[in-house]
């Protein structure tokens, strides 16, 4: 019996002195986690900037069935937050800042500790080199859990190369399974549609549509609009050569209304029109693959196109359908050019029982 209150003893003593140890170890830290991604930089950078997308990658939350998460109602960009909760611990993320498609600096509450997180984007051979780096002071409880795993370094380290690791995993098949379909020629309907127009590089096409779409869409709800179907993008120019377009952001509605002048939001209705149609399934950065096979299939069947506009765009389905962008689906609108239909004129003949002129035959030469 006096053998087990020693050990008993023995046991307290050493659980304190352990406690006091880990109590006493500095609780600042400082790690960092290097990847490769082997995907473009504008499509990593998108891809890590919204919120709904890290459960699919983030190594602490993909990995734990019982944590719920939920956002802010726009997912990406400055003032964006990702909040998770499960019974072992509680934590938020959120979006201080983004620098071009460069960096995003964030600020991390798990539990009761605090981190600075920075995410950096450099292209380099083979992909996107991304850096992730986070520095912070742990509390008691967090200093217990590194303790047994090794240390901080180790613990947290690990949970960064994992989640890079499922970054480069997911990104590399959903961005690589793409396919470009010709549909041929049909008739795109009328639409009536709200719009905001503006010349933007045609690489900042996917950036500027994150930020106008929903702000059109507010602007919809906040006067009682009825939306009726998809965002589009009508692009009226299109500057490979200068990286230029002149673009109508639109989000279609049920009845045609008239805003305001001066307003940025102007009121606009899509005449029906006959086009050759090209679907796009996959991430959308594989738009000018889509593109070239429309350009080859209209030289090839003798198609013109481009009469009012260069072409359309509709997000049929996008990331707020499904986080697969594999599964993403953008239609493709190129308007016919009007159909020149020449005269061809019979001479008139005169008898003495009919003085009036023949009928004008028309010679029709489309092939549709």
């Amino acid at each position: 019996m006096r053998i087990i209150k020693y050990l008993f003893l023995l046991f307290l003593l050493s659980l304190v002195a352990i406690t006091v140890f880990i109590a006493t170890q500095k609780g600042n830290f400082t790690i960092e986690g290097n990847k490769i991604i082997h995907s473009p930089k504008a499509t990593v950078f998108n891809y890590v900037n919204d919120y709904k997308n890290w459960q699919n990658f983030c190594s602490w939350i993909s990995t734990n069935p019982t944590i719920k998460t939920s956002f802010s109602p726009i997912t990406f960009g400055k003032g964006s937050t990702l909040n998770w909760e499960s019974p072992s611990n509680t934590g938020n993320l959120k979006t201080l800042y983004t620098k071009g498609n460069d960096s995003i600096v964030q600020k991390m509450e798990f539990n009761d500790a605090s981190f600075d997180v920075f995410l950096s984007f450099k292209d380099t051979l083979g992909g996107t080199k991304v850096s992730w780096k986070s520095n912070g002071k742990m509390d008691f409880m967090m200093k217990v859990n590194t303790f047994l795993t090794g240390g901080t370094q180790n613990s947290l380290t690990k949970r960064f190369d994992k989640s890079l690791a499922n970054l480069d995993k997911t990104l590399n098949f959903e961005n690589n399974t793409f396919n470009v379909k010709i549909n041929g020629i049909v008739k795109k309907l009328e639409t009536f549609y709200l719009r905001e127009a503006f010349t933007s590089k045609i690489s900042d096409i996917t950036r500027n549509a994150n930020v106008v779409f929903p702000k059109i869409e507010t602007f919809c709800k906040q006067n009682n609009i009825v939306l009726n179907g998809k965002p589009f993008i009508i692009y009226h120019t299109y500057d490979t050569i200068h990286n230029l377009t002149k673009v109508s952001f639109c989000i279609p509605i049920k009845e045609q209304i008239f805003t305001s002048q001066g307003s940025e939001i102007l009121s606009g209705k899509l005449t029906a029109f006959d086009a050759l149609k090209v679907s796009l399934t996959g991430n959308y950065t594989y738009k000018d693959k889509a593109l070239k096979e429309a350009t080859t299939y209209s030289t090839t069947h003798n198609i013109k196109t481009g009469s009012t506009f260069t072409h359309l765009e509709i997000f049929t389905r996008g990331q707020n359908e499904t986080k697969s962008i594999s599964k993403w689906l953008t239609e493709i609108y190129f308007p016919l050019q009007p159909k020149i239909i020449p005269k061809t004129f019979r001479p008139i003949v005169k008898d003495s029982l009919n003085t009036a002129p023949a009928p004008i035959i028309k010679e029709d030469k489309s092939e549709f």
